[in-house]
């Protein structure tokens, strides 16, 4: 939505459709309609990232259907509770929707951004790639090497004009998938995703020069003073983002 609001053309890839839904809230389907209904253009691209063919599949339907690639949000992510008694098929499936998903979209779209002199690359990450959590380690592992993935392909884009950065929630934010999971929590310092997407399009909006960073919300908001509180404790209104310009890659 945010990224519509600034001009984006938008290709939404999940697995969650109309047709075949999920137990978690929201379907792409849903979110394009948000989007065409309020004045944006948004695409469907129904994509289990698990599968390399669908990830290579949702970047040719997106040129297709778009005209190209100038952006690529890798922001989708699977976990499961375990440690080392996590079983094996589920700590895989973590790594190949985490990890080898955003690589397999990151090789698939770059043939696109050089043809058209650039791009960026933003791979969302997590305060536990930094910090152990308890049955979180198969996911905190996925989102360090996350973090690595971003700097080596920003070293090996930097001439081509693509940046490529990494966007580690280090805030509480109330995703709505992360709701559904935790009913009863008390969420009223934690923020909305609106907050987050500020963040991510403020990344996008940056010269190529600023690639390579793997860069926390916390430390954002205080050296840039974007992504003001919005949560019920800092009694902000939870707004509509709003943009004085649409997004352009320098």
């Amino acid at each position: 939505m945010a990224l519509a609001e600034a001009g984006v053309e938008v290709a939404c890839a999940a697995r969650a459709t109309d047709a075949a839904p999920l137990p978690l809230p929201g379907t792409i389907d849903d979110t394009v309609r948000r989007i065409t209904d309020a004045g944006g253009t948004a695409v469907a691209v129904p994509t289990n990232l698990a599968r390399e063919e669908d990830v290579d599949a949702m970047v040719a339907t997106t040129v297709e259907r778009l005209g190209g690639v100038d952006i690529l949000v890798n922001n989708a992510a699977v976990t499961f509770p375990g440690d080392l008694d996590l079983e094996m098929k589920r700590h895989d499936l973590v790594m190949a929707v985490n990890l080898r998903a955003p690589l397999v979209a990151a090789r698939a779209a770059v043939p696109h951004m050089r043809a058209r002199g650039g791009g960026a690359i933003v791979n969302v990450s997590s305060l536990a790639a930094l910090n152990y959590i308890p049955g979180l380690m198969a996911y905190g592992v996925s989102k360090i090497a996350l973090e690595h993935l971003t700097v080596s392909l920003a070293a090996q884009l930097r001439s081509d004009g693509i940046a490529v950065n990494t966007f580690r929630i280090d805030v509480p934010v109330a995703s709505e998938g992360f709701v559904a999971n935790t009913p009863g929590l008390d969420r009223s310092d934690w923020e909305p995703t609106e907050v987050a997407a500020e963040g991510i399009v403020w990344l996008l909006r940056q010269p190529p020069s600023y690639t390579g960073r793997n860069v926390g919300m916390a430390a954002l908001r205080a050296e840039h003073g974007i992504m003001a509180s919005r949560s019920e404790r800092a009694h902000h209104p939870s707004d509509a983002m709003v943009y004085d310009t649409p997004l352009q890659l320098p």
